[in-house]
């Protein structure tokens, strides 16, 4: 039986510096939203010992930008990771309004997991595997 992937979510209200020349969420931020939820997923989910061992890094980020959001909007980040293969990993985030719902963004990043020491890739081990799924 395949544990279907848990999906993480976290909160958030656009500030000032948020915002670019147009008043709206600078592209930018959505994409440091993106890094910030997976690098948080990691944090909470993994042991001190995966954490001390392993770290993940993003080698490719595929944004769709689909609504804007403005100052003041309360926005919902949601991630879950998609198929693992031998040293990568696909992660998706939405980035919704809070309020309607609406998706704003919605990503697919692909990260590849490095030896924490050599800071090379390394397998990706059923433990692994499994941090990102439902219990």
């Amino acid at each position: 039986m395949v544990v279907p992937a848990e999906t993480y979510t976290h909160e958030l209200k656009v500030t000032p510096s948020d915002l670019d020349d147009l008043n709206h969420v600078n592209n930018v931020r959505y994409v440091q939203w993106i890094q910030d939820i997976a690098k948080d997923h990691w944090e909470v989910r993994a042991t001190g010992e995966l954490k001390k061992n392993f770290i993940w890094v993003v080698i490719r980020h595929e944004i769709d930008y689909k609504k804007q959001a403005f100052l003041g909007d309360d926005i919902l980040v949601e991630t879950y990771v998609g198929e693992t293969t031998f040293v990568t990993s696909e992660r998706f985030v939405n980035i919704r309004n809070a309020e309607s719902g609406e998706i704003l963004v919605a990503a697919k990043s692909m990260w590849c997991l490095l030896d924490a020491s050599s800071k090379r890739p390394t397998r990706i081990t059923e433990e692994l595997r499994t941090v990102f799924h439902k219990r």
